[in-house]
């Protein structure tokens, strides 16, 4: 028996797989594959396959249509980080810091997190990170500005950062637009 429950969510970017713990949210991402697919890396890191649930997570959901609806610019969840440590972790603590609709670059996150110049590090943290949409990951960028990947998908990137930017009535810049 595993202590981790599962529940898929609908959203404007794809299902989004949200996977619980007791001490919270342990990994949620959209995917766009068979749900089997992404359980299987998720049961591999964790040594059990969570269990489905309806509740999982608790009122993550409810949460996530907020922010989608433009109505929740932070989330207030606990997150369990057994799936993430070291250098990885203080990345993804900095990333919390950027703010809604704001961006920051590798290097700037880098810096915010001790370690001036692991850029790459963040870029790393980034790309690994079990927590998309609630560490917002998509607000890192290039130092040249530029967007750069969002877990292959960057429309996905461009599609949440105008979200934000509009949401506050602050223009979008063309790059941002589908």
């Amino acid at each position: 028996m595993t202590d981790t429950t599962f529940r898929v969510h609908p959203s404007p970017v794809g299902e989004i797989l949200i996977v619980a713990s007791p001490d919270g949210i342990v990994t949620l991402h959209p995917f766009s594959g068979p749900l089997d697919d992404e359980l299987a890396p998720v049961a591999a890191a964790l040594h059990a396959l969570p269990s489905p649930d309806h509740g999982a997570g608790g009122d993550i959901d409810r949460q996530l249509d907020e922010y989608f609806a433009g109505e929740r610019q932070e989330f207030d969840v606990t997150l369990d980080w057994r799936l993430v440590n070291g250098f990885r972790r203080k990345a993804l603590e900095a990333v919390r810091d950027i703010p809604y609709a704001e961006t920051a670059g590798y290097g700037e996150v880098a810096i915010a997190a001790g370690s001036p110049g692991a850029a790459r590090a963040v870029g790393t943290a980034c790309a690994t990170t079990p927590f998309s949409i609630i560490v917002p990951v998509h607000r890192v960028v290039r130092a040249d500005g530029s967007l750069g990947q969002y877990g292959r998908h960057p429309e996905v990137k461009r599609y949440l950062l105008a979200l934000e930017r509009e949401t506050l009535g602050v223009a979008v810049p063309s790059g941002l637009r589908a």
